[in-house]
């Protein structure tokens, strides 16, 4: 990405540049999104630049909802599912959902994924199934969320009980951090299944680890009941649901990222005595992908499928 020109508008500064072919014009790079750490939205921008090899797939045909964040973590934030009238004219848009008239963006890629960055896009979310078949998910997710005073050592101890569970069924999972408080776990599937199933299944696993040991472990959506619990949130495949993606950021006080990680990692925090260990800020992610590529990218994978239930 290089910058050709740089100027005053009535929004701030703007800064003209060329994206795999594409003129893009960004705004207000300098502009202050993380208070805390002094993070910008050039570094923003940076960010996903930088991590786009390993992002995109996770995007590919996926109706994107965004969260943006125009003045920051301490600003107004809003879901914006539609994409906006005012994008390039280059960007594709697709259906929402089956049964939706409206429009989201595309992500496909790297201009793509700048232009939202520079909306100040600091989170991306993605449904299960793609546009190109919504009826049928190419995953399972697991999204485990800890009640207080449970946390990040928790969340480790059931996805271990959850990954040994699905080995048994022959299933592969993969994990990443949410970004923020829990862990996600998500089971690459051919898309034969719908998203009934798939919640239905999921919460039949919930169930098999809450009867297990119901002081810890808890498929009750209210909130009231899951204080010192880990919630194993079956619901999240719900076809009108979405969830963080795989190397977005989370609009928290400090930049950190949902990122992905190795089952050893998952193990040794649910040895450990504090969650610390498995939080990432940006700079580290990179490092991560450069080091080990793509630790989610089994969440892609079409070579299971999701067994009968008893």
């Amino acid at each position: 990405m290089a910058a050709r020109s740089k100027g005053t508008g009535r929004a701030g500064t703007e800064t003209h540049v060329k994206v795999a072919g594409r003129e893009l014009r960004l705004t207000n790079l300098d502009k202050v999104l993380y208070p805390a750490t002094g993070f910008t939205k050039g570094q923003v921008v940076d960010y996903y630049t930088r991590v786009s090899v390993a992002l995109l797939p996770h995007l590919e045909d996926r109706p994107l909802t965004m969260v943006r964040l125009p003045d920051g973590v301490g600003g107004e934030r809003f879901f914006e599912k539609r994409c906006p009238g005012h994008r390039p004219a280059w960007l594709e848009t697709i259906p929402l959902d089956a049964d939706s008239d409206i429009a989201a963006c595309s992500i496909a890629d790297l201009p793509g994924l700048v232009w939202t960055a520079n909306l100040a896009a600091l989170e991306l979310h993605t449904p299960q199934a793609q546009a190109r078949d919504p009826w049928h998910p190419t995953a399972m997710v697991f999204d485990l969320d800890p009640g207080e005073p449970a946390g990040m050592v928790d969340c480790a101890r059931v996805a271990l009980e959850v990954r040994d569970l699905l080995d048994q069924l022959g299933l592969h999972v993969v994990a990443k951090t949410s970004g923020s408080k829990g862990i996600h776990l998500s089971v690459g599937l051919r898309p034969v299944a719908d998203a009934d199933a798939t919640k239905g299944f999921a919460l039949a696993v919930g169930r098999i680890l809450e009867s297990r040991d119901k002081k810890r472990v808890t498929v009750n959506m209210a909130r009231d009941q899951r204080a010192g619990k880990v919630f194993v949130d079956w619901s999240q495949n719900d076809r009108h649901k979405t969830t963080v993606c795989a190397y977005s950021l989370r609009a928290n006080p400090e930049p950190s990222v949902s990122t992905p990680i190795s089952w050893d990692e998952v193990e040794a925090m649910a040895d450990a005595d504090d969650g610390d260990a498995l939080k990432f800020d940006p700079a580290a992610v990179l490092a991560r992908v450069q080091e080990f590529g793509d630790l989610y990218a089994r969440s892609l994978a079409r070579d299971q499928v999701l067994p009968e239930l008893g």
